[in-house]
């Protein structure tokens, strides 16, 4: 069975952000919240990226969408360079290329009904009939489980549930390729989860879509994602097939995380591994390994290099000086 087509491609990605200060606001530093990213999505894969809060992972979403500009590095889709693109090309773009933000209330227009909202990006990016139109919103409505009268209501007459699904129907509505599901099931309950994650699996099937899935949650990340890569301090630890990840993890960071997940069996014996300290700020990241201060196999070179990568298995990749020490 031959591999599927790369859709997306970063190389050497960075977003640094602009620290001002004084009287003039001169730019004193800037905080390094991606860096040097790189990591393929094929065509219908979902590629997880989880890590810590403040880790870089919506940044280098949103970075991807050039919602951030990047400050270097290159994106590519369907083999264009999305960094060279001027904005009236990637507004263009964005038509195959949609975002599903962690906040459906905060997201989505209260003074717009859910039909309003669905028609929205169609008369943006298309010229459609009204019959046209109308098929469309009522063609997504009904994929995400929305009754036909619920398009006259609005965001504040639906559950958090539902308010999801209306922000899926609307970013799956212009028919994209590749989506970018920023923390899609964070503020939702556990149950509620489980159906919104059943319904993008759903819908990637149907409409063949590319999905890169961010999240803090392992237990979400595993369910929906064929590869993963794991975050610190802005930059792609380890990366590789999910399962291969969860169940062989090489870096110290990816093993202390996956630890803490909880066993379902409360009679399995459980081995935590606590980390010292806290994470650096990003403005002031420290030299060599980003993960020294509070790893607990740090060697001399770690404070004095950064790690580069290493293979560590077929599609097994790792920044962690330790793998050449093995």
């Amino acid at each position: 069975m031959s591999e599927k087509k790369v859709l997306v491609e970063v190389q050497d990605l960075r977003t640094y952000f602009p620290i001002q200060g004084g009287l003039v606001r001169k730019t004193v530093g800037h905080v390094h919240a991606v860096e040097d990213v790189s990591f393929r999505i094929r065509e219908q894969e979902t590629f997880g990226l989880v890590g810590e809060s403040g880790c870089g992972k919506s940044t280098t979403g949103r970075t991807l969408l050039r919602l951030i500009e990047p400050t270097a590095g290159k994106v590519f889709f369907d083999g264009e360079d999305l960094c060279a693109l001027s904005k009236e090309e990637m507004r263009k773009k964005r038509r195959d290329m949609q975002l599903v933000f962690q906040d459906p209330y905060a997201s989505l227009n209260p003074r717009m009904t859910v039909r309003r909202l669905l028609e929205e990006p169609l008369t943006t990016h298309f010229s459609l009939s009204p019959g046209e139109l109308s098929d469309r919103v009522g063609w997504i409505a009904g994929a995400v489980g929305l009754a036909p009268e619920q398009l006259e209501r609005y965001p504040h007459q639906f559950s958090g549930g539902q308010r999801q699904r209306i922000s899926i129907a609307r970013a799956l509505v212009t028919k994209p390729r590749f989506v970018v599901a920023d923390e899609p099931v964070s503020a939702l309950d556990v149950s509620i989860q489980a159906q919104i994650l059943n319904l993008l699996m759903g819908l990637q099937k149907e409409l063949k879509l590319s999905y890169l899935f961010i999240s803090h949650d392992l237990n979400v990340v595993r369910h929906i994602s064929s590869r993963v890569g794991v975050m610190y301090l802005g930059r792609l630890v380890e990366i590789g097939d999910t399962e291969e990840v969860y169940l062989r993890p090489v870096h110290p960071y990816t093993q202390a995380l996956l630890s803490a997940i909880p066993k379902r069996d409360p009679s399995e014996e459980k081995k935590r591994i606590h980390l010292t300290g806290d994470v650096p700020s990003p403005a002031n990241p420290p030299k060599g390994c980003a993960f020294h201060d509070r790893c607990p196999q740090c060697m001399a070179v770690c404070k004095e290099e950064v790690p580069p990568e290493v293979e560590v298995g077929p599609g097994h990749k790792v920044r962690c000086h330790l793998c050449g020490n093995r």
